[in-house]
């Protein structure tokens, strides 16, 4: 299996930016998804799963943001609200500065278009009944191209991710190893030309030497074709290895954004500081004594008041159950972001900053 596409030519595609005006190719304003439980609670009424709860970022143009936080925090429910394979409760979408869904903004056809998705497990995202050129060209048809072009398009695509189509393009799932099936299922979301793939947990079950050959795949078709990566992983060191910018989450919010290096040279969260320390470390004389944090996740049904993670935070004040921190930019480095009041001037909170500290925050803030 090669390593790399280095010996295809990359699809045809459209340009990066069409706007011509360096915006974010997505924006992403107040997002909410709450999934009602059969049942209700118990009697007293309705009950909701509060899975994504008033997100806000951005992506710029051929940046890869890496995603990163706890089993059942939103991470993948965020990824199936932006390719609206379901749809949010509110907020706002925006691609090219274009409303997803609206009355008078992009159509759920064009967004397929420009942004595809790669799944977690390479065995069930993929049909068993269709052998990988069918699986590959099945998107172009749908899409209106002829079937002679989709095949011989879904040829090309596979052998740019490093299958030889006269070896795969008739076999089918149950006969490829886990590494291949997820360079077809890399293979299906690029046939659309697209220009922005959401990379949901794409490498968590490969065997590390098969991994980094993906990943190393990832990067290269990035480089190639002008991509852009949201790329969601529990795996911190893949993670830092891969992204830009880094996205933490923590029951529904987000709690802190930034470049890679600043996050993890200089978390403000005491959720990231308590991730990032959570990492094994290849001395043995750095050994985890204590756990990086104390108890289990709270239910989403009924999150803790105020900062959700307060209930587990070493840092939590009375303020931290009355009031909601605000993401914000701390220190010097604007584009670095938390929602924590030790890190706010005045909030109440005993660690936070004086005000002469904090001026860069008496400006206030955009969604990075």
């Amino acid at each position: 299996m090669n390593a790399t596409p280095a010996s295809a030519e990359p699809p045809e595609r459209e340009a990066a930016d069409p706007a011509g005006d360096g915006r974010p190719i997505l924006s992403v304003s107040g997002l909410r998804k709450y999934f009602r439980l059969r049942g209700g609670s118990g009697g007293v009424g309705p009950a909701y799963v509060q899975a994504v709860d008033d997100i806000s970022f951005t992506v710029a143009t051929g940046e890869t943001l890496g995603v990163v936080g706890e089993s059942g925090c939103g991470k993948s429910t965020t990824a199936r609200l932006l390719m609206r394979l379901i749809e949010p409760d509110d907020g706002e979408i925006l691609l090219d500065g274009r409303d997803v869904g609206g009355r008078d903004g992009m159509s759920l056809r064009t967004l397929r278009h420009n942004v595809q998705m790669v799944f977690q497990d390479s065995y069930s995202s993929l049909n068993p009944r269709h052998t990988m050129a069918e699986e590959v060209r099945f998107g172009l048809t749908a899409q209106g191209v002829k079937r002679a072009e989709a095949r011989r398009r879904a040829g090309e695509v596979l052998e740019f991710v490093g299958l030889e189509p006269a070896i795969f393009a008739d076999r089918y799932p149950h006969e490829l190893s886990g590494g291949q099936r997820q360079r077809v299922n890399v293979a299906r979301a690029l046939a659309l030309n697209p220009r922005l793939l959401l990379l949901d947990e794409a490498v968590s079950s490969l065997d590390k030497s098969v991994e980094a050959q993906v990943l190393n795949l990832l990067i290269e078709i990035k480089e190639r074709l002008g991509l852009t990566y949201v790329f969601i992983s529990h795996d911190l060191n893949v993670v830092r290895f891969i992204s830009d910018r880094v996205l933490v989450m923590y029951l529904g919010k987000v709690v802190e954004i930034g470049p890679v290096d600043r996050v993890y040279g200089s978390p403000g969260h005491p959720y990231t500081r308590a991730l990032i320390a959570s990492r094994l470390s290849m001395d043995p004389r750095r050994r985890i004594e204590a756990p990086p944090v104390a108890g289990d996740l709270p239910s989403p049904i009924n999150p803790p008041s105020g900062c959700r993670f307060r209930t587990r935070c070493p840092l939590a004040e009375p303020v931290c159950a009355s009031v909601d921190p605000v993401l914000d930019c701390f220190g010097a480095e604007p584009a670095h972001m938390a929602a924590c009041h030790a890190l706010v001037p005045g909030s109440g909170h005993s660690q936070a900053p004086g005000r002469d500290a904090g001026t860069a925050l008496e400006t206030g803030g955009s969604p990075p």
